[in-house]
């Protein structure tokens, strides 16, 4: 797997000159990595005041780039329209997350160390017998973990405003501001809020799959899924069951192209699943999501409906002068697993790091070569992850015998260490090569068998 050669995300712009930069270093906080602070040569330093940077979009990207920038000194705005915003979204985290962003275990949920994946033929497969005592995937709710890091960026000094991005007027010189227009909601204005602006030298997007920002700087659409879930209150003696546990299914029935599943939360189950090809259909498909679970979730009742877009690979264009796309307004979802969380907060804090070490702690403005660095980065880093997980899905959720051999390949251990190795730490775990070999064996035999089963079931429905 590591020798594969990976070709760069499509559309995108190779990197342009820039002028060796003069390093020095610095901590940004007790628990933020050390690295470089540089300014281009050429970039000028600001009179009397700091870098002024605006991130439109309150998220797990938004957050953590406000906390990254507040920290280092640079004057902070964070404009977020829904404070309480819940998402429809899984809410699983990786284990590395929660030490790399410092969360606090109260914020979690539950700590899932068991998952079931089930096939279409409801032959379940169970996951996590690989798993260190320490180890787990954590389950948040995304109006608990949002609200967290928007908190903690304010508490460094990011300057959180609860309004709704409208647009920007770009300037039409290198060292002039960007102009944001957004209606302010600060409860003394009544329901309708009040219109405003903001000039800033910077802008980070992170305003979700519909990002405004990216049709400010033209950075291009791309396919999306619809999610959509339902939050389940079930009976406590049934909650048991989902104590550490989560369930993933597969089919037809559920999705054509994606999985429906049911995770737990603190007091209840998320139950969902997600389309490209048939978003007409979702309703149908969280149907016989909810049928699959049937008995599990029995006597539940809905107490909260959610959906929304979620890209299924980066824009065309993630970057144009002194605006930079993150998180989902970026397109960083993976595919096979649908996972953004950490990825957002990656991108989110990357980029904002990026912007930090190019003005020196805020002290010189900054320039399209000094947000380039957090795309070269992002790519380097996590280009392979995305890459492998896109074969994935194509091969193994083009059908439902490819579905029914993915899951009995799911039971091999060896299968099992990888995924996990690789989710809970985010990067594309080394293989043995003998255990590939067996492991492309087995796949090839799964593949062959889950097909002869499929025709002689063709042979008795004639």
């Amino acid at each position: 797997m590591s020798s594969i050669a990976f070709k760069p995300f499509h559309g995108l712009r190779r990197s342009s000159a820039v002028p060796s930069p003069t390093s020095t270093t610095t901590t940004l906080s007790k628990s933020a990595v050390k690295f470089h602070v540089s300014a281009a040569k050429t970039s000028p330093k600001l009179s009397n005041r700091n870098l002024r940077v605006a991130i439109i979009g309150g998220g797990p990207a938004g957050g953590s780039a406000a906390e990254t920038l507040a920290k280092a000194g640079i004057e902070t705005f964070l404009i977020e329209r829904k404070l309480d915003n819940c998402k429809p979204c899984g809410g699983a985290i990786p284990l590395c997350m929660v030490g790399e962003f410092d969360l606090p275990l109260d914020i979690i949920d539950r700590r899932v160390t068991k998952m079931k994946m089930i096939s279409p033929s409801n032959i379940a497969v169970d996951i996590g017998q690989t798993l260190k005592p320490h180890e787990y995937i954590g389950m948040v709710r995304r109006e608990v973990l949002d609200a967290y890091l928007r908190d903690r960026a304010k508490e460094n000094g990011a300057n959180v405003i609860n309004g709704l991005f409208l647009k920007m007027d770009m300037p039409k010189h290198w060292d002039e501001p960007y102009v944001l227009h957004y209606t302010e909601y600060d409860g003394k204005k009544g329901a309708m809020g009040a219109k405003a602006t903001l000039e800033v030298d910077a802008v980070i997007g992170a305003d979700g799959a519909n990002s405004r920002v990216a049709k400010a700087i033209n950075a291009g659409d791309y396919d999306y899924a619809i999610a959509f879930q339902e939050r389940i209150k079930i009976p406590d003696e049934k909650m048991v069951y989902y104590e550490n546990l989560a369930e993933m299914y597969v089919g037809d029935d559920v999705s054509p192209d994606f999985y429906g599943w049911v995770f737990p939360k603190c007091d209840h189950v998320a139950v969902g699943t997600g389309t490209v090809t048939h978003k007409n259909d979702i309703k149908k498909f969280q149907l016989a999501t909810r049928n699959r679970a049937k008995d599990k979730i029995l006597g539940g009742k809905i107490i909260r409906v959610e959906a929304h877009p979620i890209p299924e690979h980066p824009r065309p264009r993630r970057l144009s002068g002194r605006v930079a796309l993150v998180g989902d307004a970026a397109g960083y979802v993976t595919k096979c697993s649908g996972e953004g969380i950490y990825f957002a907060a990656k991108s989110g804090r990357m980029c904002a790091e990026a912007i930090v070490e190019g003005s020196q702690n805020g002290k010189k403005m900054v320039d399209e070569g000094d947000l380039r660095k957090y795309l070269e980065k992002w790519d380097k880093k996590y280009w392979p992850t995305y890459k492998v997980l896109d074969v994935l899905q194509k091969v193994f959720y083009r059908s439902n015998p490819a579905r029914e051999a993915f899951v009995e390949m799911c039971a091999d251990e060896y299968v099992q260490k990888m995924t996990f190795d690789s989710y809970l730490y985010k990067t594309v775990a080394p293989g043995n090569p003998l255990e590939d070999l067996k492991l492309a064996v087995n796949t090839i035999g799964s593949l062959v068998r889950a097909n002869a089963l499929r025709k002689e079931m063709e042979k008795l429905n004639v």
